[in-house]
């Protein structure tokens, strides 16, 4: 599959850079919900995850995974439904553990590497759904997560066709370091405070569990992925789950037409996280490197043409 390193995206030239164009769209972006239809799949580990639907009808169905503390109402997702409803897709969008409307369960939550819980959703939406193909589309972390899913050594399901992911930190070290750019503080202080909150109430749901002495200190994801999200989900340290977790190292084997598409400009990513030589070499993976776009943002809903671009192939 090839490099795509002139893309036919251009970012409108009234907001010009990666920040104007990640930071704009996501606090002006509106879109009506149309995943209106609310499901909870029970989980073998006692657990849940929150499924919302478009429907249950078209032979063809997409599972949209979102980014860090995201949801399946944010705008990204929402303007990805609705392009493919437009198309005559049923769309699925989930919550990962703890990013719907109430806490989960389990002292645990999500992390980047999770995919068995979308293994879990993908074989549910089979038993649930009549679709006889099924596409894979992801955004940041849940673009990891897809990316991941797909290159890893486990049986899938035949009806998965085609998949698509934007704005993936494909190395998680490489990304975190990026992310604790000074330029980039705004966006570090958005997302601790948002994890920051999900610890207090875990704390208030298990009290003893966690140890939060000093949690408004933390200061970047080495700390606190250390700290918390390593602990919690079984790894040694921060290094170890971004080790076995980032997606870069499972292209290579992934056997279905996948498209990544990863902004030039994204505040988010730093070099290892556009994975040319596996574009190169793979039958199956393609790379496209439009030169702007911002993070899981490409202003002027340029994502409604990827989405009917590649779906058509």
């Amino acid at each position: 599959m090839p490099l795509i390193e002139h893309s036919t995206y251009r970012a409108p030239w009234w907001l010009p850079g990666g920040h104007l164009q990640t930071i704009v769209p996501a606090l002006f972006r509106r879109v009506k919900p149309v995943t209106t239809l609310r499901e909870r799949l029970e989980l073998d580990d006692g657990d849940f995850l929150d499924l919302a639907w478009s429907g249950k009808s078209s032979r063809r169905l997409a599972i949209l995974s979102h980014g860090l503390e995201g949801s399946s109402d944010a705008a990204y997702i929402q303007s990805m439904a609705r392009s493919l409803v437009a198309a005559g897709w049923d769309a699925l969008a989930w919550n990962f553990r703890g990013c719907g409307t109430e806490p989960n369960r389990l002292l645990s939550f999500y992390h980047s590497g999770a995919t068995e819980d979308l293994d879990a959703v993908i074989r549910h939406a089979l038993a649930v759904h009549p679709a006889e193909q099924i596409d894979l589309i992801g955004f940041s972390l849940g673009g990891n997560l897809t990316l991941k899913y797909l290159g890893e050594p486990r049986e899938r399901p035949e009806q998965l066709r085609r998949a698509l992911a934007f704005s993936v930190p494909c190395d998680l070290a490489d990304s975190a370091r990026k992310l604790s750019d000074p330029a980039n503080r705004l966006y570090m202080r958005r997302f601790l405070r948002s994890l920051r909150t999900k610890l207090r109430v875990k704390e208030s749901l298990f009290p003893g569990s966690l140890d939060l002495a000093g949690l408004d200190q933390i200061a970047d994801f080495l700390q606190f992925d250390d700290r918390f999200t390593a602990p919690l989900h079984g790894f040694r340290n921060a290094e170890d789950y971004w080790t076995r977790s980032s997606c870069r190292q499972f292209l290579p084997h992934i056997r279905i037409p996948t498209l990544l598409v990863n902004a030039l400009n994204d505040p988010f990513l730093g070099e290892k996280c556009y994975p040319r030589e596996e574009a190169r070499e793979s039958e199956w993976f393609s790379l496209e490197t439009p030169q702007g776009g911002g993070h899981v943002s490409f202003p002027r809903n340029k994502f409604s043409s990827f989405t009917i671009q590649h779906s058509e192939r």
